[in-house]
């Protein structure tokens, strides 16, 4: 596959095998069994498999969007919160289909009528390096106060996001009754999200979640045991 064709579109349950030795791609499985082929990209001494959901057909953004809704709606959520800033592709496919007539979205471009007592440092295992800053618009919180909120983002994978929106939630008095992501991204979120709030993990919901992977004979990648 040439790397803009990847995110286009689902496939048939089983037309691969994710315990199989794999060349570039991981087929990520929806619970009715529709893969999605995502990119393998090398990080550190493994692999992850990539999801840039903006990158995707609307017919995939639509379809995770859907999945997503239909597993946060057991949460009867009264507004999502969006993370960005992929986040907010899902975010928004998730309002949308919930029959929610907006979304809120949060930000890292500070506008000159943000307080900077209401935002958090933020960055990402795709944005490692860059120093950001997670803002709520002051004039949303009427939208929060009392309501049941929905925190999601596309991906959850070392937690550094989830719990940046969390804390700065928890600023303005907001407690999340439900998170929601496109993909869980190896385990590595669980710790730190469970250190946050005991038993955290287990409470996500995702469309579906995807492996380490290491190298293994013939250059082929395999899901790392133990992980």
């Amino acid at each position: 596959m040439q790397p803009h064709d990847f995110w286009q579109e689902f496939l048939p349950p089983r037309t691969f095998d994710p315990h199989a030795p794999l060349a570039a791609a991981y087929p990520a499985t929806l619970a009715d069994g529709r893969q999605l082929l995502l990119p393998i990209r090398k990080a550190g001494d493994g692999g992850l498999a990539s999801l840039i959901i903006n990158q995707a057909s609307f017919a995939v953004c639509d379809t995770l969007a859907e999945d997503l809704a239909g597993r946060l709606a057991a949460d009867s959520p009264d507004i999502i919160v969006g993370l960005p800033t992929l986040g907010l592709t899902l975010a928004s496919g998730v309002a949308r289909a919930l029959g929610h007539a907006r979304f809120v979205p949060l930000g890292n471009s500070r506008k000159f009528w943000y307080e900077d007592a209401l935002s958090m440092p933020m960055n990402s295992v795709t944005t490692p390096h860059q120093d950001k800053r997670l803002f709520i618009d002051p004039r949303m919180l009427p939208l929060l106060s009392g309501k049941r909120v929905a925190l999601v983002d596309d991906v959850i994978s070392s937690g550094r996001s989830i719990l940046a929106g969390l804390s700065l939630l928890e600023k303005c008095g907001i407690r999340p009754v439900t998170i929601g992501a496109a993909m869980l991204q190896t385990a590595r979120y669980r710790a730190p999200l469970d250190e946050y709030e005991d038993g955290l993990s287990k409470k996500i919901h995702a469309c579906f979640s995807t492996p380490l992977l290491q190298r293994g004979e013939g250059g082929k990648w395999r899901e790392k045991t133990g992980h």
